[in-house]
């Protein structure tokens, strides 16, 4: 063998040395790609330290950890064109859309009010949710009932929400919206909301009784207002379109607080689930660490 052909194959053997060194590096930076079994979704913001500001590339890193959706519950505020760029890069990554909110002021009579101008707005909300879940390919968008109306009777507040739910689902059957009303605890963050428990919101579901409205079970607010989780979903699951999650106390990733979401997880695998389980809680700590915090605690919850 001539020296110029010796030198040639060195340098070839070499290039693919490096190129495999390379690869293993990238692996070992990107441990965490293999696919979730359940589909949480994190929401814009929640590794913008590790990913940047840009939101595109933050939908790259939460593909890379191997997680499965995404939610924005501020979707339905973003310009026409960002939405589309987003739900285009969604489908390129093989992300799901989970929810985003698309009517319930907190602060004003909603659901059980039979005013005109209340009603007027929150089917107004509805319309545009429709036209926003089209854009991104969301399938469920989430509603907040609002106060209760101390002046009124309880019931006669139940049988409006009821009323006023059946318009809303109406509106997002054509396209098969789903809106998931969800229960809010009063004691820690919501007081003096209609909605704050899973078993009133399925017994008006029950009621309106139409496929385009569900229940958005959110774990943190349910193990503040009446825990017993896991017999919980169980006893409302033909209702629950949706699930979320954060630890109690502080509304962080799981294991930072009472609940055990490895067996929470675990039981909602063994149940077949498929549902969207949306990351809505805020990072126990700060900067790059706590986001790795985060993924790992879902690693470790997942590991059933």
């Amino acid at each position: 063998m001539d020296r110029r052909s010796f030198m040639g194959k060195s340098l070839a053997a070499g290039a693919v040395a490096w190129g495999a060194a390379q690869a293993a590096q990238g692996q070992s930076r990107r441990s965490n790609a293999a696919k979730f079994k359940l589909k949480y979704a994190p929401h814009f913001g929640m590794f913008k330290n590790s990913a940047g500001a840009d939101e595109l590339d933050q939908l790259k890193f939460i593909a890379d950890q191997g997680f499965r959706a995404l939610e924005d519950n501020r979707m339905n505020r973003k310009p026409v064109e960002l939405q589309e760029k987003i739900a285009r890069e969604m489908t390129r990554l093989g992300l799901e859309m989970g929810v985003f909110v698309a009517t319930g002021s907190m602060k004003e009579l909603t659901f059980v009010s039979s005013e005109k101008e209340a009603q007027d707005k929150i089917l107004q909300d509805m319309r545009a949710a429709v036209e926003v879940a089209k854009r991104v390919n969301a399938k469920w968008c989430t509603i907040v009932l609002g106060h209760h109306d101390t002046r009124r009777e309880w019931d006669y507040q139940t049988a409006q929400a009821i009323d006023t739910l059946r318009r809303c689902a109406d509106i997002c059957a054509p396209s098969g919206l789903v809106m998931v009303m969800e229960p809010l605890n009063w004691w820690k963050n919501h007081p003096g909301l209609f909605l704050s428990k899973v078993p009133q919101a399925y017994m008006l579901c029950r009621a309106v009784d139409h496929p385009s409205c569900k229940i958005l079970f959110d774990m943190y607010h349910q193990q503040i207002t009446e825990g017993n989780i896991i017999p919980n979903v169980d006893m409302a699951w033909d209702e629950v379109g949706y699930i979320q999650t954060g630890d109690n106390p502080g509304r962080k990733e799981p294991t930072t607080g009472e609940m055990n979401y490895r067996n929470i997880f675990k039981h909602l695998h063994e149940k077949g689930c498929e549902m969207v389980i949306g990351m809505e809680h805020g990072n126990s700590r700060k900067g790059v660490e706590g986001e790795q915090a985060v993924i790992d605690a879902y690693r470790a919850c997942d590991d059933f």
